[in-house]
């Protein structure tokens, strides 16, 4: 494998790194999720997406389904997590790590009944805001969907369940 073709052409660097301080609120607010946008699809040109995902104790999290535009990788900070790996359900321990490439079978929720911290990445960086902020309208009450809404829902963001 080799470096893919070079993004930036100039043979000088430029300062052009930004941050994102812990202190900065969620993004998102669900009845079971903050979810921090720490770098989207918008932010990185593409590259990828970068969330930080925080379930509370409370049972949550999507059923199996897989994407055909883009890899998500999981990465547990603190908690318990059950990532389902195509074959199965799994539990993943803080420091543990999954990554599932596209066409991967995969889902994941929080069963522990304790609260459940992770970074969430995907690649490309696909606009997948709009998609947890709409789910997050449905947990807090604020809209429901037919079931032809809700596959509409899914085709437009690149989810197909399994």
């Amino acid at each position: 494998m080799s470096y893919p073709p070079p993004l930036y052409s100039s043979d000088t660097g430029e300062a052009s790194a930004w941050l994102r301080p812990a202190s900065t609120a969620a993004d998102l607010q669900s009845v079971t999720t903050q979810v921090h946008y720490l770098a989207t699809g918008a932010t990185t040109g593409g590259l990828f997406g970068l969330y930080r995902y925080e379930m509370t104790a409370a049972r949550s999290g999507p059923d199996p389904h897989f994407h055909k535009t883009m890899a998500e990788s999981f990465y547990v900070l603190d908690g318990m997590l059950r990532l389902h790996d195509g074959t199965g359900w799994r539990d993943l321990a803080a420091g543990d790590f999954a990554h599932v490439p596209p066409g991967g079978i995969h889902g994941f929720r929080n069963e522990s009944g304790a609260p459940v911290s992770m970074l969430l990445h995907f690649a490309p960086g696909a606009p997948r805001e709009s998609y947890f902020e709409a789910v997050a309208e449905v947990a807090r009450g604020e809209r429901s969907l037919t079931p032809e809404e809700w596959t509409e829902l899914y085709r437009r963001h690149d989810q197909y369940m399994v």
